[in-house]
Parts: structure tokens; sequence; C-alpha cells
């Protein structure tokens, strides 16, 4: 049990010569002792969102510093939830993802250390690898998972033998319900889609990404469909892996197939896009967007730099990462075993690199 009476105030010297003589670490009582409050109060200043005042947090924190003390997490969380809680959720995402979307994993780790949790990263060099992080995921005996790749049914299984709560950020598994904060791609490709058409677009070309994506699967689905419905022609596809390379080898491709370019290339996330912008432009010297409109997924950081400016769909970042934690710390709380899937809207971000239509 923490103490919450404040222990008898000693020096920092005193305390340092007694930690000497007994050859052990710096506790949380030292740190208490040194700063005349209760050892309650110096637990509180080293956990997230706790209350605290700031004349105490400055006693506490200059205490710690000048005692060298560093709180034990597994420690605390051990005392709190009778060894059975760690605190630590596991991330796991591909190093790409991660790369190319730090806000993303900002806001997961904000969200979560509101909680009193810390995001373990577990990143995979494949999109389809997360069955190569599990056994590392176990050893760590992380409280929950946010899975942000494609997992596999056998690998969903795994986690609830092991009764572990998942949720799968922006991702899906066929014919198994499971709980899921997702954007709604195929839609958000629809509303693109009109914008594109109402502003003349005729002739259409799209650049996927990986074949073992289920986001870019359904952003080609949203693309192809709307298409369809509006009497417009296929659009044509070339396969991609959503980065760089693959959105100036596409787009070289897709010339090269249409021996020119086509009205509009609809890119399956932003970092495909700016590979295709840098080539229309710079190798290809195409009019961006008089002769040829580009548009992205997913709204990262680097789409809105003055070069590129581009013309994208984002996604609500913020709203869905704070979802994601309510979700998965409510789960880890409460053992709940019902399904649920919340799903958000992306909005269109009106960029220079494309002739959009008005919004209907």
């Amino acid at each position: 049990m923490t103490n919450s009476t404040p222990p008898v105030s000693h020096s920092i010297a005193d305390i340092k010569a007694l930690i000497h003589r007994e050859s052990r670490r710096v506790t949380s009582y030292d740190v208490a002792s040194a700063a005349g409050v209760s050892q309650s109060a110096v637990s509180r200043c080293f956990k997230p969102g706790a209350s605290v005042s700031k004349a105490t947090y400055a006693r506490v924190m200059q205490a710690a510093f000048e005692l060298d003390y560093t709180p034990n997490p597994a420690a605390r969380s051990l005392r709190s939830f009778g060894a059975r809680r760690s605190n630590l959720i596991a991330l796991v995402a591909c190093s790409r993802w991660t790369l190319h979307n730090p806000e993303l994993l900002d806001e997961l780790s904000h969200h979560f250390s509101l909680r009193g949790m810390r995001l373990l990263l577990f990143p995979l060099q494949l999109e389809a690898g997360v069955a190569e992080v599990l056994a590392d995921i176990w050893q760590h005996q992380v409280d929950g998972a946010v899975i942000a790749a494609p997992v596999a049914e056998r690998e969903v299984a795994e986690f609830e033998r092991r009764r572990m709560p998942v949720v799968l950020f922006n991702r899906s598994v066929r014919d198994r319900q499971i709980n899921a904060i997702v954007c709604d791609q195929a839609g958000a490709a629809r509303i693109l889609v009109n914008r594109l058409a109402a502003a003349g677009h005729r002739s259409f070309a799209m650049i996927d990404g990986p074949a073992t994506s289920s986001i870019a699967l359904a952003r080609r689905r949203g693309v192809t469909e709307r298409l369809a419905e509006l009497g417009l022609a296929a659009p044509l596809h070339v396969s991609g892996e959503h980065d760089y390379a693959s959105g100036a080898r596409g787009l070289r491709e897709i010339i090269d197939k249409l021996n020119g370019a086509p009205d509009a290339v609809i890119c399956s996330n932003d970092l495909t896009a700016i590979g295709c912008l840098d080539t229309a432009r710079l190798e290809l010297g195409l009019q961006v967007p008089a002769q040829l409109s580009i548009t992205g997924f997913d709204g990262i950081a680097q789409g809105a730099w003055r070069g590129y400016q581009l013309t994208t769909l984002r996604q609500p970042v913020r709203q869905m990462a704070q979802a994601t934690a309510d979700m998965l710390v409510g789960l880890i709380a409460s053992g709940a075993s019902g399904v649920e899937r919340r799903v958000f809207s992306a909005a269109v971000v009106e960029g220079a690199t494309a002739r959009l239509g008005p919004a209907v």
C-alpha cells in the first residue's frame, strides 16, 4: 500500500548517505522524504494525467533529480493491479507507416499516455508480417494491442486465446468480426471521384497500394464503383507499394500504356502521389493540374508543403486515435466480449494539384 502520510523530512545529503550505507536503490520514499511530501504525492507526479499542484511537482522533481531517482513503472503497475497489468500497449505497424505518419503515432502515444498507458512499438519490415512479432508481444506482457497492419484470422485467434484485447486501426479481417477503428476509405474515394468528375475529368488512372492492404483495396473499390455509377470508363490500374518510387514508376507506366496522360491520376496514398507529382512536373514536363490532376489519400504533413500542396483526402487522425485509446482501455478494464466497429469520414483537402468541381 502506498503511504499517504509524509515521511520525516531529511536532507539530500543525509538520504544519500543512508542509501550508500544500505547499498540500495533510491526509492519513492526517499524522494518523498527529501521533498517533504507523501509517498503517494511522489507517485502522482510520475503518473501521466494525475492531479498534483505545481509547487509539489517542482519539489518532487528537484528531489528526484538530486537523488538520481528513476521510477519503476513495472513495479508500480504490479502494486496497483495485483500483478495482473503492465500498463503497456503494443502498437504493431509497418516501419514505412510509422515513418510517414508521425502525427498519428504521436496522437496514439498521447491519448494512451493520458490514460496511464505506454505504447511499445513493434515495427514490421513488410506489411503482412504480424506473425513475426507475436513472440515479442507475449514476452513483454502487454495489456492489449493496436494493430495497424494486415493481420490474419489465425493471428487474431491467438490474441483471443490469450485473452488479450485487440483493436484494429484502419484494418479488417475477412469473415471475422473484431474491434476496430476505421475511416470509410471507399466512401472517401467516392467523394473524390464526384469532385473530379464534376470538374470535367473523363479519363482516369489509379496507382494502387499493396495487394495485401485492405485500405488500398477499399480505396480502389470506391474509385472503380463510383466511376461505373457515373457512366465513366473504368480507371487504368497499375500496381504500387504505397511508396514514393511507386508514384514515379506508376505514372510512367500509365503514360506508356495510354500513349499519353489521362485527365486524372488517383494515387492510393500521399507518398505515392508525391512521387507521381515530382515525375509529372520535373521529368515529363506536365502542367499540374492544367494538363493532369493528381490526388492522394491520408493527408500527411509532407503533402501540405509549399512545393506540393497536394489535393488529397485527410483522415480525422486525432479523433481516430482518441477513439482507439478509449476502446482498448475500455476493453482492458471491463473484459467485455462484444465487438464494436467505429467508422469515421475523411475530408477533401482542396490543394493545388487537381481541378475539383463543387461539393454536392
